[in-house]
Protein backbone atom coordinates (compact mmCIF):
# COMPACT_ATOMS: atom_id res chain seq x y z
CA UNK A 1 0.00 0.00 0.00
CA UNK A 2 1.12 3.72 -1.02
CA UNK A 3 -0.27 5.25 1.91
CA UNK A 4 -0.24 9.20 2.10
CA UNK A 5 -2.07 11.83 4.18
CA UNK A 6 -3.78 15.10 3.62
CA UNK A 7 -6.13 16.12 5.54
CA UNK A 8 -9.06 18.05 3.94
CA UNK A 9 -9.16 20.14 6.82
CA UNK A 10 -10.87 22.74 5.19
CA UNK A 11 -14.04 20.71 4.31
CA UNK A 12 -17.51 21.45 6.69
CA UNK A 13 -17.24 17.70 7.51
CA UNK A 14 -13.63 17.82 9.13
CA UNK A 15 -14.84 21.63 10.82
CA UNK A 16 -18.06 19.31 12.46
CA UNK A 17 -15.42 17.01 14.06
CA UNK A 18 -17.99 14.80 15.16
CA UNK A 19 -16.31 11.42 15.56
CA UNK A 20 -17.38 7.27 15.35
CA UNK A 21 -16.66 4.08 16.70
CA UNK A 22 -15.62 2.35 13.19
CA UNK A 23 -18.25 -1.15 12.83
CA UNK A 24 -17.81 -1.64 9.16
CA UNK A 25 -15.70 -0.06 5.85
CA UNK A 26 -17.97 1.23 3.20
CA UNK A 27 -16.39 0.81 -0.47
CA UNK A 28 -17.20 3.76 -2.99
CA UNK A 29 -15.85 4.65 -6.33
CA UNK A 30 -16.24 7.65 -8.23
CA UNK A 31 -18.21 8.10 -11.33
CA UNK A 32 -16.84 9.88 -13.49
CA UNK A 33 -13.81 9.19 -15.66
CA UNK A 34 -11.33 10.78 -14.08
CA UNK A 35 -8.37 8.48 -12.22
CA UNK A 36 -6.41 11.60 -10.83
CA UNK A 37 -6.46 11.89 -7.18
CA UNK A 38 -5.61 15.51 -7.57
CA UNK A 39 -8.95 15.90 -9.08
CA UNK A 40 -10.42 15.30 -5.50
CA UNK A 41 -7.34 15.98 -3.25
CA UNK A 42 -5.55 19.35 -2.78
CA UNK A 43 -3.68 20.97 -2.65
CA UNK A 44 -0.86 19.89 -4.18
CA UNK A 45 1.98 18.14 -2.06
CA UNK A 46 4.57 17.76 -5.23
CA UNK A 47 3.19 14.75 -5.73
CA UNK A 48 -0.59 14.76 -6.46
CA UNK A 49 0.41 17.61 -9.35
CA UNK A 50 -1.84 20.96 -9.51
CA UNK A 51 -5.82 20.79 -9.75
CA UNK A 52 -5.93 23.54 -12.40
CA UNK A 53 -9.88 23.40 -11.97
CA UNK A 54 -9.05 24.25 -8.22
CA UNK A 55 -11.97 22.13 -7.71
CA UNK A 56 -11.02 19.56 -5.33
CA UNK A 57 -12.27 18.46 -1.91
CA UNK A 58 -10.14 21.11 0.66
CA UNK A 59 -12.99 23.36 0.70
CA UNK A 60 -15.79 23.70 2.82
CA UNK A 61 -18.78 22.33 0.25
CA UNK A 62 -17.07 21.19 -2.53
CA UNK A 63 -19.43 21.69 -6.14
CA UNK A 64 -21.99 23.15 -3.46
CA UNK A 65 -22.45 19.58 -1.67
CA UNK A 66 -21.76 18.29 1.61
CA UNK A 67 -19.42 15.72 0.66
CA UNK A 68 -16.47 14.07 1.99
CA UNK A 69 -15.13 10.93 2.50
CA UNK A 70 -12.22 9.19 4.66
CA UNK A 71 -9.79 7.96 1.83
CA UNK A 72 -9.05 8.58 -2.28
CA UNK A 73 -7.54 5.56 -4.31
CA UNK A 74 -6.19 6.97 -7.76
CA UNK A 75 -3.22 8.18 -9.83
CA UNK A 76 -0.35 10.40 -8.40
CA UNK A 77 0.95 12.81 -10.93
CA UNK A 78 3.60 10.36 -11.88
CA UNK A 79 1.02 7.58 -13.27
CA UNK A 80 1.59 5.53 -10.31
CA UNK A 81 -1.08 4.16 -7.56
CA UNK A 82 -1.13 5.82 -4.25
CA UNK A 83 -3.70 5.99 -1.40
CA UNK A 84 -4.48 9.65 0.44
CA UNK A 85 -5.95 9.69 3.87
CA UNK A 86 -8.18 12.79 3.70
CA UNK A 87 -9.91 12.04 7.19
CA UNK A 88 -9.11 10.70 10.56
CA UNK A 89 -10.39 7.48 10.34
CA UNK A 90 -12.56 8.13 13.16
CA UNK A 91 -14.27 11.24 11.93
CA UNK A 92 -17.96 10.87 10.80
CA UNK A 93 -17.88 11.05 6.85
CA UNK A 94 -20.36 12.25 4.57
CA UNK A 95 -19.87 9.77 2.37
CA UNK A 96 -23.11 7.19 1.71
CA UNK A 97 -26.02 9.56 2.24
CA UNK A 98 -27.45 7.24 5.29
CA UNK A 99 -27.04 5.65 8.55
CA UNK A 100 -24.08 4.29 7.07
CA UNK A 101 -22.05 7.72 8.15
CA UNK A 102 -22.09 6.68 11.84
CA UNK A 103 -20.95 3.42 11.29
CA UNK A 104 -18.41 3.01 8.49
CA UNK A 105 -15.52 4.58 7.12
CA UNK A 106 -15.81 5.08 3.33
CA UNK A 107 -12.84 5.69 0.45
CA UNK A 108 -13.54 6.47 -2.66
CA UNK A 109 -11.53 4.48 -5.76
CA UNK A 110 -10.99 7.03 -8.64
CA UNK A 111 -12.78 5.41 -11.92
CA UNK A 112 -11.47 5.58 -15.61
CA UNK A 113 -12.75 4.49 -18.19
CA UNK A 114 -13.63 1.33 -16.81
CA UNK A 115 -11.71 -0.38 -19.84
CA UNK A 116 -8.13 -0.47 -18.35
CA UNK A 117 -7.58 -3.70 -16.56
CA UNK A 118 -3.82 -2.66 -15.79
CA UNK A 119 -5.34 0.01 -13.71
CA UNK A 120 -8.11 -1.97 -12.48
CA UNK A 121 -6.04 -4.46 -10.95
CA UNK A 122 -3.84 -1.89 -9.23
CA UNK A 123 -6.73 -0.10 -7.31
CA UNK A 124 -8.10 -3.15 -6.60
CA UNK A 125 -4.64 -4.83 -5.33
CA UNK A 126 -4.33 -1.03 -2.96
CA UNK A 127 -8.06 -1.22 -1.99
CA UNK A 128 -7.43 -4.48 -0.77
CA UNK A 129 -4.52 -3.69 0.97
CA UNK A 130 -6.09 -0.20 2.55
CA UNK A 131 -8.94 -2.61 4.01
CA UNK A 132 -6.66 -5.10 5.60
CA UNK A 133 -4.88 -1.84 7.51
CA UNK A 134 -7.78 -0.60 8.64
CA UNK A 135 -8.94 -4.16 9.67
CA UNK A 136 -6.35 -4.59 11.94
CA UNK A 137 -6.79 -0.98 13.24
CA UNK A 138 -10.23 -1.60 14.62
CA UNK A 139 -10.11 -5.19 14.92
CA UNK A 140 -12.58 -5.64 12.14
CA UNK A 141 -12.73 -8.99 9.71
CA UNK A 142 -13.53 -8.87 5.85
CA UNK A 143 -17.11 -9.59 7.17
CA UNK A 144 -16.84 -6.07 8.28
CA UNK A 145 -16.90 -4.95 4.31
CA UNK A 146 -19.43 -3.63 2.18
CA UNK A 147 -19.96 -1.45 -0.77
CA UNK A 148 -22.42 1.45 -1.61
CA UNK A 149 -24.89 -0.91 -3.69
CA UNK A 150 -24.58 -2.92 -0.77
CA UNK A 151 -25.17 -0.27 2.04
CA UNK A 152 -28.44 0.75 -0.26
CA UNK A 153 -29.73 -3.00 -0.29
CA UNK A 154 -29.37 -2.64 4.09
CA UNK A 155 -30.92 0.10 4.43
CA UNK A 156 -28.06 2.68 5.04
CA UNK A 157 -26.94 4.43 2.39
CA UNK A 158 -28.38 5.80 -0.63
CA UNK A 159 -29.74 4.85 -4.23
CA UNK A 160 -25.82 3.95 -5.83
CA UNK A 161 -24.27 1.36 -7.98
CA UNK A 162 -20.66 1.39 -6.98
CA UNK A 163 -19.05 -0.40 -7.09
CA UNK A 164 -20.50 -3.51 -8.86
CA UNK A 165 -21.01 -1.54 -11.76
CA UNK A 166 -17.03 -1.94 -12.23
CA UNK A 167 -15.95 -4.54 -10.73
CA UNK A 168 -17.36 -7.67 -12.13
CA UNK A 169 -16.08 -6.06 -15.89
CA UNK A 170 -12.98 -7.87 -14.98
CA UNK A 171 -13.78 -11.04 -13.16
CA UNK A 172 -14.48 -9.27 -9.39
CA UNK A 173 -17.23 -9.04 -6.66
CA UNK A 174 -17.46 -7.91 -3.61
CA UNK A 175 -17.17 -11.50 -2.38
CA UNK A 176 -13.46 -11.81 -4.37
CA UNK A 177 -12.49 -8.88 -2.64
CA UNK A 178 -14.26 -9.61 0.72
CA UNK A 179 -11.63 -12.99 0.37
CA UNK A 180 -8.73 -11.62 -0.53
CA UNK A 181 -9.34 -9.23 2.33
CA UNK A 182 -9.69 -12.21 4.57
CA UNK A 183 -6.46 -13.67 2.27
CA UNK A 184 -4.19 -10.50 3.73
CA UNK A 185 -5.57 -10.38 7.23
CA UNK A 186 -4.60 -14.09 7.53
CA UNK A 187 -1.25 -14.08 6.04
CA UNK A 188 -0.50 -10.65 7.92
CA UNK A 189 -0.92 -12.95 11.25
CA UNK A 190 1.97 -12.91 13.27
CA UNK A 191 3.86 -16.01 14.08
CA UNK A 192 4.51 -16.63 18.15
CA UNK A 193 8.23 -16.26 18.40
CA UNK A 194 9.71 -18.90 20.71
CA UNK A 195 10.89 -17.88 24.04
CA UNK A 196 14.17 -17.27 24.32
CA UNK A 197 16.25 -19.72 26.22
CA UNK A 198 17.41 -18.22 29.35
CA UNK A 199 20.67 -19.40 31.21
CA UNK A 200 20.84 -21.52 34.20
CA UNK A 201 21.29 -19.78 37.44
CA UNK A 202 23.96 -22.81 39.37
CA UNK A 203 23.76 -22.59 42.94
CA UNK A 204 27.26 -24.96 44.16
CA UNK A 205 27.14 -25.85 47.56
CA UNK A 206 30.22 -26.83 49.84
CA UNK A 207 30.13 -29.91 52.00
CA UNK A 208 33.36 -29.09 54.10
CA UNK A 209 37.16 -27.61 54.25
CA UNK A 210 40.38 -29.71 55.04
CA UNK A 211 43.60 -28.71 55.59
CA UNK A 212 44.68 -32.20 54.90
CA UNK A 213 44.16 -32.99 50.63
CA UNK A 214 43.73 -37.00 51.60
CA UNK A 215 40.74 -35.79 53.79
CA UNK A 216 39.61 -33.57 50.96
CA UNK A 217 39.72 -36.57 48.30
CA UNK A 218 38.51 -38.74 50.34
CA UNK A 219 35.15 -36.77 51.35
CA UNK A 220 34.95 -35.85 47.63
CA UNK A 221 35.10 -39.88 46.56
CA UNK A 222 32.11 -40.14 49.02
CA UNK A 223 29.74 -37.91 47.62
CA UNK A 224 31.22 -38.68 44.39
CA UNK A 225 29.76 -42.14 45.06
CA UNK A 226 26.67 -40.69 46.57
CA UNK A 227 25.21 -39.73 42.81
CA UNK A 228 27.03 -36.31 42.63
CA UNK A 229 29.28 -37.09 40.02
CA UNK A 230 29.77 -33.17 39.58
CA UNK A 231 31.38 -32.60 42.89
CA UNK A 232 35.00 -31.30 42.63
CA UNK A 233 37.75 -30.29 45.01
CA UNK A 234 38.68 -26.66 44.84
CA UNK A 235 42.13 -25.28 46.21
CA UNK A 236 42.43 -22.19 48.16
CA UNK A 237 44.89 -20.44 49.70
Amino acid sequence: MNLHKLILTNNACYKAGRTIAPKGIMVHSTGANNPNLRRYVGPDDGLLGKNLNNNHWNQDRPDGRDVCVHAFIGRLADGSIATYQTLPWNYRGWHCGGSGNDTHIGFEICEDGLTDAAYFNAIYKEAAELCTYLCKQYGLTEKNLICHSEGYKLGIASNHGDVMHWFPRFGKSMDTFRAEVGRLLAASVSVTEPAPTTQKTLYRVQIGAYSVKANADAMLAKVKAAGFTDAFVKYSE
